[in-house]
């Protein structure tokens, strides 16, 4: 059963969360070098905690970060998309991927579909991505999207000690960015 939109890429699918992603989630959840800028490696039961979490916001929300499949084979590749926990520095684009996926372009193409709805469907004024400054990888990601270090930013708790540097662009600056980009 679908609980919100679809989104249909290349090489993706993205959709909310389901049960039957949990596995793909809890696998990434325990992987030390996929978790180490997002919250860090846990076990099963606090990675179903999580999984729950990201559901949830699509009800509460509307938004939540999105289920990325892999359309060739139906695998569960990351979480990526929108993102506005209570208490954030703002209105997030968020992204992660399994290591067995990672640098392949998943997450650019997912990112570049999930950036498309939060600026064309939620109609969010501008984007941003939370980046730990040691976090090279998710650094070129987000300039590659067009995003700009705008500086130090802080987390809620229990966040609140790890760096993060705020990377913007406005929904203008993006709808000029997107003309150049092919995933």
């Amino acid at each position: 059963m679908l609980n919100g939109p679809l989104l249909v890429t290349e090489r993706l699918i993205l959709r909310p969360p389901a049960a039957e992603d949990f596995e793909g989630f809890a696998t990434m959840c325990a992987e030390e070098d996929t978790m180490r800028f997002i919250g860090g490696a846990c076990p099963r039961a606090s990675a179903w905690r999580l999984w729950c979490t990201l559901a949830g916001a699509w009800h509460i929300r509307g938004f939540s970060m999105f289920s990325v499949i892999e359309r060739d084979t139906g695998e569960w590749v990351g979480r990526l998309g929108p993102w506005e926990p209570d208490g954030w520095p703002g209105r997030e684009i968020a992204y992660g991927v399994r290591a067995k996926f990672a640098g392949k372009g998943y997450a650019f193409e997912g990112a570049i579909a999930t950036c498309d709805f939060a600026v064309e469907f939620l109609k969010w004024p501008d984007l941003m991505h939370c980046i730990d400054p040691a976090n090279t990888r998710s650094q070129a990601l987000a300039k590659r999207l067009g995003a700009v270090n705008s500086g130090p930013t802080r987390l809620p708790p229990p966040f609140q000690d790890a760096p993060v540097d705020a990377w913007r662009q406005t929904a203008d600056e993006w709808r000029t960015r997107r003309k150049e980009l092919r995933p």
